[in-house]
């Protein structure tokens, strides 16, 4: 991670040497390299989950979970064959929601359906990283995986819910074929890795890319911006300051003076592209939904970027990236400028929790509407998860206050 970290910031380092200040420019540092190389960053963390979930097909040992699992999952009102989609689910909801059809139950499949986008899939990993790594330091791991049990428990109470109101049933009974016992090949579990992570990188070069683009020109119109401050002077000042000190200083002391003047200078243009960005397009959108999540302490540029997050969840990530304006120091930036944000410890948290909760991906809710063949269904998935991540977000956030938690 660090190395594409040091490679994007290099990259975004020449462009900003080579380019002409002009409004390509901005696009391509502000919108594009922020935003893809934001989320390009956590492609390892994705090699290994799907490298482990290849491990557990390839071995034979995924239908023996299932076997394991079906009493368990018969307390909650399904099958043991449900726990293969929704251990799948982690990887991605798509190819989870597809395997259901090898449920035969009708209601056991549609239970599995509309349960399975809570099962945290590879796409929420880079938002509860950032915001983890972020907010909670070495406890950040203990943290991601309080949210990965959080939507198992929340899947497990909506199964129950469901099966004894909506899709009651005499359960199914187990019949499975177990495969035998395999020693994996390296070479076929590197293949799978790679063929399920494609799907990763297609997505940085169709969905997130355009997605920046949309976020970024958002965020970086209308151009005429009535600013608080005068910047342009602030810069001048700064500039016309450190030339006289570096007249009469000796070439280390004129280093130091250098590297402060630019720390200065950079956060004076970063706090220019933020007021901008306030004032944008983006700002307005922001500023109108702030109040629904309000309550669960995230400000408009979290609630922007949660709803961009309803056609690639990775986009979370990069609209967060945009919206800070981040732009020259990849991952890292991003931490900065949200410490810096207002966001508490607490927030965050409620946050991760939403991410995990609310409505899935354009492609996911696509295969509910395939898999179900209802509208009526599909809809009924969006607002209930939707609905059901506002509500724990807000009785974590608020809850936390109450008990002296920030």
């Amino acid at each position: 991670m660090d190395w594409i970290d040091s490679g994007v910031s290099a990259v975004t380092t020449l462009m900003e040497s080579v380019l002409p200040d002009s409004l390509l420019k901005d696009l391509f540092i502000n919108g594009i390299l922020a935003g893809v190389g934001s989320v390009i960053v956590f492609l390892p963390n994705i090699l290994i989950l799907f490298f482990c979930i290849a491990l557990f097909e390839d071995t034979g040992y995924m239908s023996r979970c299932a076997f394991l699992m079906d009493k368990i999952m018969h307390l909650i009102g399904l099958h043991g064959k449900s726990f293969i989609p929704m251990l799948m689910g982690f990887g991605c909801n798509v190819p989870a929601i597809m395997a259901s059809r090898t449920l035969e139950s009708e209601k056991d499949r549609l239970l599995t359906i509309l349960i399975t986008p809570f099962m945290s899939c590879s796409a929420k990993l880079p938002v509860y990283i950032v915001l983890a790594g972020t907010f909670f330091g070495p406890r950040a791991g203990t943290v991601i995986f309080v949210v990965y049990i959080l939507g198992i428990v929340t899947a497990i109470l909506t199964g129950r819910l469901f099966r004894t109101t909506l899709l009651r049933g005499a359960d199914a009974p187990f019949v499975m074929e177990l495969p035998p016992y395999r020693v994996p090949m390296m070479k076929s579990l590197l293949i799978h890795m790679w063929d399920r992570s494609k799907m990763f990188l297609k997505k940085m070069g169709g969905i997130i890319l355009v997605g920046s683009i949309i976020i970024w020109a958002l965020s970086a119109f209308p151009r005429t911006t009535q600013y608080s401050h005068d910047y342009p002077a602030a810069i001048a000042h700064i500039e016309t300051v450190f030339s006289q000190k570096a007249e009469t200083a000796d070439p280390a002391e004129r280093h130091a003076l250098e590297m402060d003047k630019n720390n200065r200078l950079s956060d004076i243009q970063r706090a220019m592209r933020a007021e901008q960005t306030a004032n944008s397009f983006m700002g307005i959108i922001g500023k109108a939904i702030a109040p629904i999540f309000a309550p669960l302490g995230i400000d408009w540029r979290g609630g922007v970027s949660l709803l961009a997050g309803f056609v690639a969840k990775e986009i979370v990530v990069s609209t967060l990236g945009v919206l800070h304006a981040v732009d020259d120091e990849g991952s890292e930036a991003l931490h900065d400028a949200l410490r810096t944000s207002g966001m508490t410890p607490l927030a965050a948290f409620a946050m991760m929790i939403f991410v995990l909760l609310y409505i899935p991906c354009i492609a996911t809710v696509a295969t509910i509407r395939k898999e179900t063949n209802s509208i009526k269904w599909t809809f009924f998935s969006i607002g209930y998860t939707t609905t059901a991540a506002w509500l724990m977000a807000f009785i974590v956030y608020n809850g936390g206050r109450l008990i002296g938690l920030t």
